[in-house]
């Protein structure tokens, strides 16, 4: 079990100094900004989505590794995914961090890079952290900047 903790924080170490999907998407048509108050971190996610598929993300944040992490490793997750699988990967996600989820093993390798933050349960104040960039996602799809 050790050795799996170690490679979770592995994960969300690399994903923070080298996210995936980092930076600025020109001709998004989706946008929103989260902020967690408790500690300052702060994520926009921008989304080009087309028939009801989200074809590109990208996201840019300031604040801590878990934050980021969780962004990157959202960003990968949801690429090509359709709205409906996409509020059930945020289920899985949000279930997982608080501690309503317990993957087995086969579960956490159907989860991928996602099941890395299966710890953060046991750490109540990093939960914000973690589904902040989910819950961003989620305001984004509700918000087409597209249209006038």
């Amino acid at each position: 079990m050790a050795d799996l903790q170690e490679l979770y924080q592995s994960i969300i170490l690399d994903h923070n100094r080298r996210p995936k999907n980092y930076g600025a998407l020109e001709g998004a048509s989706h946008r929103a900004a989260g902020r967690n108050p408790d500690c300052g971190d702060e994520v926009t996610v921008e989304l080009v989505v087309s028939n009801d598929r989200i074809d590109d993300i990208r996201f840019t944040s300031a604040g801590c590794a878990v934050s980021r992490a969780s962004a990157s490793i959202m960003t990968q997750s949801v690429k090509g995914k359709s709205r409906a699988e996409v509020e059930a990967l945020f289920g899985t996600f949000h279930g997982l961090v608080t501690g309503k989820v317990h993957p087995t093993e086969q579960e956490a390798r159907a989860m991928g890079q996602m099941a890395a933050f299966s710890g953060v349960a046991r750490f109540p104040i990093r939960v914000k952290c973690a589904s902040m960039p989910w819950h961003t996602l989620q305001a984004a799809l509700r918000n087409d900047v597209s249209t006038p």
